[in-house]
């Protein structure tokens, strides 16, 4: 596996496959071929079902102002998040020809049958020697040692001061988020709702309170995405309001030091890498269950290790995250990260809570593990038709009035 910062990646919204990806992918062959009198982009699959809503053609000639952009509803091989680039000299002549793929979380493969490969050799290296979190939890008890502990091993003592960055731009995420009112870009003109949830909470009893809190710290972080605003992927752009209200919200309630939020952030992103090496987060790979699911998993384990969980509870946490989620459609409306990508976040913020107390309450032992869980989610995500899967044709995109 990869660093943790493959999962946490710094960016602007609305999407971190369709634009963070796309965008990276643009300024790597802007970079191979900087002479080219013009380009062309061709997107495919569900880069170019939702790419109109996801500002995909936007990002891409935010980099390449000249090309010409093409879209293809046809899939390539590899992942449903296709895009050849194409560069010209003023005779006509093809200069290079590359296609890649961005597949979640902003990252990027290239297609094997490139003639150039430019991204590879800057590839970062597999830094886990485990992929599997039952076998990170066996050496973690044989060590004596927390997740976050692993994780310190394998990435460096220089990873704290990347997640205390990230935690930084988190917590602007959420407060910037519960600032600003109005009604997002995009033709839904739908209505932001984060700051009018953080006043209303005023006016409940405490057990009500603190749920009305984490919703409006989830909306406020997913209507910042949504409107193209600066935030962390956590596992995805379309998921980045889980983690943040969850951790801003025991944070301000529990007055926990920013170390312990630091190794709960390591313990959540160990959580998301684990499932990225193993099934997938692309909602156009697996569907939603692999990006708000994830995310759920994540804050779940991330909670669960605030709160002094062992490491069978903080695993049992995190697969209920991830459990509860299986099957969840990608099916946003008119291809925005609005509907009902922002709700999700903050339901799966509070599922994220209830999944801590219920392994807290328990010793950890439970029947069903976190990697068969993650096994059952790629599978589903395989089995499920491409139109509930970020194509915005079906589910609640093809029906919403």
């Amino acid at each position: 596996m990869k660093t943790i910062r493959e999962i946490f990646r710094i960016g602007y919204g609305p999407s971190s496959s369709h634009t963070m990806g796309p965008r990276r992918a643009a300024e790597i062959f802007s970079g191979h071929c900087p002479n080219a009198a013009r380009y062309e982009v061709h997107l495919y699959g569900s880069l170019s079902a939702t790419g109109k809503g996801h500002l995909t053609d936007v990002a891409v000639l935010d980099v390449l102002p000249n090309a010409h952009i093409h879209w293809h509803e046809d899939f390539l091989p590899q992942h449903p998040n296709g895009v050849r680039f194409q560069a010209w000299d003023d005779a006509g002549q093809l200069l290079d020809d590359w296609t890649v793929y961005s597949v979640g979380g902003g990252a990027l493969v290239e297609d094997p049958d490139n003639v150039v490969s430019l991204i590879q050799t800057s590839e970062l290296p597999d830094i886990y020697p485990l992929k599997r979190l039952s076998e990170i939890k066996s050496y973690c008890d044989k060590m004596g040692w927390d997740y976050w502990e692993y994780v310190e091993h394998c990435e460096g003592s220089e990873i704290w001061d990347y997640l205390r960055e990230v935690w930084r731009v988190m917590r602007e995420s959420v407060e910037r988020g519960l600032d600003h009112e109005g009604v997002l870009p995009g033709p839904l003109h739908l209505r932001r709702k984060a700051a009018s949830y953080y006043i209303k909470v005023a006016a409940y009893k405490d057990n009500l309170r603190t749920r009305g809190l984490v919703f409006s710290y989830a909306l406020a972080v997913s209507e910042e995405n949504a409107s193209g605003g600066k935030i962390v992927t956590a596992p995805t752009c379309g998921s980045c309001g889980v983690l943040p209200a969850v951790l801003y919200h025991t944070w301000r309630s529990r007055n926990f030091s920013e170390t312990r939020i630091l190794h709960a952030l390591a313990t959540a992103g160990l959580v998301g890498n684990v499932v990225k090496e193993n099934a997938s987060i692309s909602g156009a790979e697996v569907g939603c269950q692999g990006e708000v699911g994830v995310a759920c998993a994540m804050a779940s384990a991330a909670v669960n290790q605030l709160f002094g969980g062992t490491l069978a509870q903080i695993e049992y946490a995190a697969e209920m995250g991830l459990e509860h989620h299986l099957g969840m459609t990608c099916d946003p409306v008119c291809g925005l990260v609005q509907i009902p990508c922002i709700e999700r976040n903050a339901f799966a913020a509070a599922r994220a809570l209830d999944s801590n107390m219920y392994a807290a309450f328990s010793d950890g032992t439970h029947s069903v593990s976190f990697d068969k869980v993650v096994d059952v989610m790629k599978q589903t995500g395989h089995d499920l038709p491409s139109l509930y899967k970020e194509t915005a044709q079906g589910g609640l995109a093809k029906n919403y009035e």
